[in-house]
């Protein structure tokens, strides 16, 4: 099984952090350390938070892989601690399974299991999947509706879900940009809404200084 998370470029980062000393000296490691903290910077989420998702995706992958090996393709994405479960699985018990599985892992507030019973997608689907997600988010930053990094992007065979602390017009901005993205399929909404307000203090608080909500 291949499991996905929504983190992975993060936890690369850190992986080559860790590393970069005795491969090309400090200067690497500070400027990937620098660009990892950028990311959690102009985050909405609270520091707390951002740090639990990439957690909570770790856990549940290694949990999924546990049980289930390479029968299943799930990819986990964990925004404010809701969590997203796409791919394939072979059976509904094996979808029920894994988002029992995900619900178990510590500070998951909600699952939504968009778990598709089929034979696991093949590279090239993943690969334009991928491509999709890319397309869409340019779009997002060629269009100045909203600041791109405040929606998450996930696609799985063509279609979109998107993720994020956004106010509502943000929303609507973003789904509106996605469904006319070419190859996207369907959008799916799984935002948490704002208010203006809300959302201008939390652009305005450092990361480690937000209250949680």
């Amino acid at each position: 099984m291949k499991i996905t998370t929504g983190r992975t470029r993060l936890a690369l980062w850190l992986s080559m952090a860790a590393l970069a000393p005795a491969l090309s000296g400090c200067f690497t490691a500070a400027v990937i350390g620098v660009g990892a903290g950028a990311l959690m910077i102009s985050d909405r989420r609270i520091s707390e938070t951002y740090m639990a998702d990439e957690a909570i995706e770790i856990r549940a992958g290694n949990r999924i892989n546990e049980m289930f090996g390479t029968a299943t393709h799930v990819n986990v994405t964990s925004y404010n601690r809701m969590v997203l479960l796409s791919g394939e699985v072979l059976s509904q018990d094996a979808k029920a399974q894994v988002e029992r599985i995900v619900s178990g892992v510590p500070n998951v507030k909600s699952v939504s299991n968009e778990l598709v019973v089929a034979q696991a997608s093949s590279l090239t689907g993943r690969t334009n999947d991928s491509f999709i997600t890319s397309k869409v988010k340019a779009r997002f930053v060629d269009y100045h509706t909203f600041a791109a990094n405040h929606v998450k992007v996930v696609t799985e065979a063509g279609t979109v879900f998107l993720l994020g602390l956004v106010t509502q017009k943000e929303a609507d901005a973003a789904v509106d940009i996605a469904r006319t993205t070419g190859g996207v399929q369907k959008v799916v909404r799984l935002f948490e809404i704002i208010s203006p307000d809300e959302a201008d203090r939390l652009d305005l608080t450092p990361s480690d200084s937000k209250s949680s909500k």
